[in-house]
């Protein structure tokens, strides 16, 4: 088995699945309760937000655990905007955002909130100086993603992060899912950046299960009420066992990126010189700050679920762009925000990379894709 869909799911690191194990056979207190297993569990809590906080060199108390990447997006956004609402009622996203967060804006438009979309160029970049067009004395947040899930384009948050020096009081908030271990943190996580999302299993941690990033400082209304954990902003017994594992992978993988940092970026690389020499492949990810390890191309006239499913029969498994839109048949929001026709962005597909893939396996799928490629043509 080939597996380059590592943007959708990451495989549980063992190390991480172990300590998920022995936290949950061991640690059977709550770290609400006030005696000596709720203690023991409380500790292994905090710990677990220490070394995650230290690990992104923030404070311990900056760091909330959620159930996920979309959790964490909706409490940003909902959040922000409840907290807010004597401020303004703006908020600006762009048009190629996870629809955890586009769908969310669409949300808060429903309930009177006003939202404006800043548009991405031919290559899936926020057009920041749009973006300063679309600014408001009623803007109370702006939400724009670290890296595209679709097409690998890292967005300019340093120069966002710029402008918006300029904007104090305006939330600013990076959905970091699809950068965290694959761009330096320096990119996206500016010290301008008040709120970044983070999923576990994007990291090889468990599913269901991540944070935020929340600057001190910054005010935040709770998206879940009741019992008072996370310093009364997210009532529910915490996940304890999932979060331990959480921060171990995401100690683990930092790891080995450091390890092997350009590792993805030459697979990656090979891929994308090997499809060009192919007459009907269309490479739709660019290079120039590019993440290093999504790669995003179609065959002219093969739409991209009929790729996919041809490459599945030969045990190789990539995604039509978004995972969490594939099943359901939507196009790449990112391609028709790129202003890519139609026909040719419907024969999108991604592949994904992560340091457990090998070169070996991009040249065992360039041969399976040469005889596709060749039996399409003779179909067509």
């Amino acid at each position: 088995m080939i597996y380059f869909d590592n943007s959708a799911t990451t495989a549980i690191y063992p190390l991480a699945l172990d300590t998920y194990v022995k936290t949950s056979q061991r640690i059977m207190g709550n770290p609400s309760s006030l005696h000596d297993l709720g203690t023991q569990a409380n500790r292994l809590l905090q710990q677990a937000r220490k070394q995650i906080a230290e690990l992104l060199s923030v404070q311990a108390n900056e760091i909330f655990f959620t159930s996920g990447g979309t959790e964490g997006d909706n409490w940003v956004l909902k959040g922000t905007a409840i907290a807010k609402r004597d401020y303004g009622n703006h908020i600006i996203i762009s048009s190629v955002e996870h629809p955890a967060v586009s769908r969310t804006a669409e949300q808060l438009k429903e309930l009177g909130y006003e939202v404006s979309v800043v548009p991405v160029d031919q290559t899936g970049f926020v057009q920041v100086e749009k973006l300063v067009e679309l600014i408001r004395p009623e803007t109370i947040l702006v939400s724009i993603m670290g890296v595209n899930n679709e097409m690998g384009a890292i967005q300019p948050i340093k120069a966002i992060s710029a402008i918006l020096e300029s904007y104090p009081t305006i939330h600013f908030h990076v959905d970091a899912v699809q950068a965290v271990g694959k761009v330096d943190q320096a990119e996206w996580l500016t010290p301008r950046v008040d709120f970044a999302t983070f999923s576990a299993h994007k990291f090889h941690g468990p599913r269901g299960v991540g944070f935020i990033y929340w600057k001190a400082g910054r005010n935040l209304a709770p998206l879940l009420n009741g019992g008072g954990q996370e310093s009364g902003q997210r009532a529910t017994t915490e996940n304890l066992p999932a979060i331990v594992a959480m921060s171990r992978a995401l100690r683990l993988h930092l790891e080995k990126k450091a390890e092997r940092p350009n590792h993805t970026a030459v697979i990656r690389q090979y891929l994308k010189e090997a499809l060009t020499s192919y007459d009907k492949v269309t490479i739709f990810s660019g290079e120039e700050n590019f993440a290093p390890h999504i790669l995003t191309f179609g065959i002219k006239g093969i739409r991209g679920e009929v790729l996919v499913h041809a490459l599945e029969e030969k045990q190789i498994f990539v995604s039509t762009t978004s995972a969490c839109s594939s099943r359901k048949k939507v196009d790449s929001s990112t391609l028709h925000a790129m202003n890519v026709p139609h026909d040719v962005a419907t024969t999108a597909v991604r592949v994904s990379l992560d340091e457990g893939n090998t070169m070996a396996e991009a040249e065992q799928f360039m041969v399976v894709f040469n005889h596709l490629y060749n039996k399409f043509s003779k179909i067509n």
